[in-house]
């Protein structure tokens, strides 16, 4: 009986200058994120699957901590190991240094490819273009978070084909080195998202990483909601509706820091028009300090009204 074995692609990746380490993967697989993607900021990202043993994540993870070379770590992780030829495994430092092992007995088409920078694999797939495919893609993807860009893997290993037997779930984590100190959580995990159980769950996976992109736009922008520091909070969520469109809570909160910045007829404009997308907003915005300077402006008026 071999249902422990589980058909899965998956990355491992650093973006060595950005300080950011993640892992994404993809199965048909109930729940596949509380097994396979582990990342830790400053030391690694590992992926264990096939017959995957969670574990081997944070072990993975320690040893590399211990200074092991990537290669080094999966081969004391899977030494006393009876069943390693079953086990399938990727795992990338945070400076770029990467190693996989792909056991002889992972059901085929099983393999894997390595960079600098990242490791792809994957097994019980259509074929090798998946991995060659998801690659090609991750190397190729430029002017985008690495979030991002592990996600655009994914979604190239899915049009190549995939796992055969078709998809369930998926999941991305990310952490950043210094995260920790940048947000009230107090830690480094900055992207964490899971679908369990979903027909397309790549998709899926895609739509709530848009979601959370505009929201990590807001997170940043708070941190400059400070006298004097205004302008950044306006740069930040100006550049952040360019890439996501018109989204009223990027609107809304444009608005709130050129109101504090003074530029009255551009929060007049903003304000008025994430009110129109989104008319919840509206009794928030009736009360919010924020726009003290636009409240008796009869335009401020007649979009909360």
């Amino acid at each position: 009986m071999r249902s422990g074995l589980k058909g899965t692609f998956s990355i491992v990746a650093a973006d060595v200058e950005a300080g950011e380490i993640g892992c994404a993967v993809q199965s048909r697989y109930f729940a596949v994120g509380s097994v396979v993607p582990w990342a830790k900021a400053g030391v690694g990202a590992v992926a264990t699957q096939a017959a995957g043993v969670a574990a081997y994540g944070p072990m993975v993870l320690a040893l590399l901590e211990e200074g092991l070379e990537p290669a080094a770590a999966l081969d004391r992780a899977l030494a006393d190991d009876a069943a390693r030829e079953t086990r399938q495994l990727g795992v990338v430092t945070a400076d770029g240094r990467a190693a996989a092992h792909t056991g002889g007995e992972c059901l085929p088409w099983a393999g894997h490819r390595v960079g600098d920078g990242y490791a792809v694999q994957g097994n019980i797939l259509a074929g090798e273009a998946v991995v060659t495919e998801m690659e090609r893609v991750f190397v190729e993807t430029s002017g985008a978070s690495l979030a991002e860009r592990l996600v655009s893997a994914l979604e190239s290993a899915q049009a190549s084909g995939g796992d055969r037997r078709g998809q369930q779930s998926s999941a991305i984590v990310v952490e950043r080195a210094g995260a920790a100190a940048e947000s009230r959580e107090g830690i480094d995990r900055i992207c964490e998202l899971r679908v369990d159980d979903h027909p397309e769950p790549i998709v899926e996976l895609r739509r709530l990483l848009g979601i959370h992109l505009v929201w990590d736009a807001l997170r940043r922008a708070s941190l400059f909601h400070e006298p004097g520091e205004y302008a950044q909070g306006v740069k930040l969520l100006r550049e952040a509706l360019g890439r996501h469109g018109e989204e009223p809570v990027l609107l809304y909160d444009l608005a709130c820091f050129e109101s504090l910045a003074g530029d009255t007829d551009e929060a007049l404009a903003h304000v008025a028009r994430s009110l129109e997308l989104d008319p919840q907003l509206r009794p928030g915005a009736a009360a919010d300090s924020d726009f003290e300077a636009l409240r008796q402006d009869p335009r401020f008026q007649a979009a909360v009204s």
